[in-house]
């Protein structure tokens, strides 16, 4: 018990300094989701922690996943007067960008021939990590391997991201904030919010709509994908 509670403090003070880091330099590659993992890594190494000591303490965090994600429908009524004046736009987007995320995943997936288990855990990649796990289990796979790729995929969303915005010269908040939110979940989210809070609220309503369009969709997608 008291090895279990010691490391879901150490998780959790190893995450708050990863974010306190970030907030200072606001360095793609010091995100929490890179940082927090590795310190982690090394502690775990340096002080000859058996991971299976470590999980009976950061298997609590994991399980508070799930009921977490009840927290999501409050961004959906915040910004429920941005739903409905951008309904049309919102529904087109993240429909598109749900179903491309899923398609270029299993596209990815054959062109490096990875197996089925692999390539159903990569196709809810583009998700927050809580329903990219359950989504993962729900079609085959395997969900820490899926939690690995949502990682990497926010890692690169948080750094090409900005630079697709630049690129396209795209000046319109909500679009901003939905293609950073659909496209690398919170860490976009993140992001967003330091272009702005419009471009943030955007980012957090995209994130949620996109986890619920994949539910809907991937078992819908995976037969034809695999």
């Amino acid at each position: 018990m008291l090895i279990a509670l010691g490391c879901i403090v150490l998780t959790a003070t190893v995450y708050y300094l990863s974010k306190k880091i970030y907030r200072r330099f606001r360095f793609a590659f010091l995100t929490p989701l890179l940082v927090a993992p590795c310190i982690l890594s090394s502690l775990l190494v340096g002080f000859h922690i058996n991971y299976s000591d470590y999980d009976s303490g950061g298997r609590w965090l994991s399980n508070m996943l799930q009921p977490a994600v009840v927290g999501f429908a409050v961004p959906l009524y915040k910004f429920r007067k941005v739903m409905k004046k951008y309904l049309k736009v919102i529904a087109i987007s993240m429909t598109t960008g749900v179903t491309v995320a899923l398609i270029s995943s299993g596209v990815f997936s054959h062109l490096v021939h990875l197996n089925d288990s692999y390539l159903l855990s990569l196709l809810p990649r583009s998700i927050t990590t809580p329903i990219a796990m359950a989504v993962s289990v729900d079609i085959g796979g395997m969900p820490t391997m899926t939690a690995i790729f949502v990682i990497v995929t926010g890692i690169s969303g948080l750094i090409i991201g900005p630079m697709v915005i630049r690129y396209l010269h795209i000046k319109e908040k909500l679009a901003k904030g939905l293609l950073l939110g659909m496209g690398a979940h919170g860490a976009g989210t993140s992001k967003a919010l330091e272009f702005g809070s419009e471009e943030g609220a955007a980012a957090s309503l995209a994130m949620v709509l996109a986890a619920i369009f994949t539910l809907v969709f991937a078992p819908l997608l995976t037969p034809l994908i695999l």
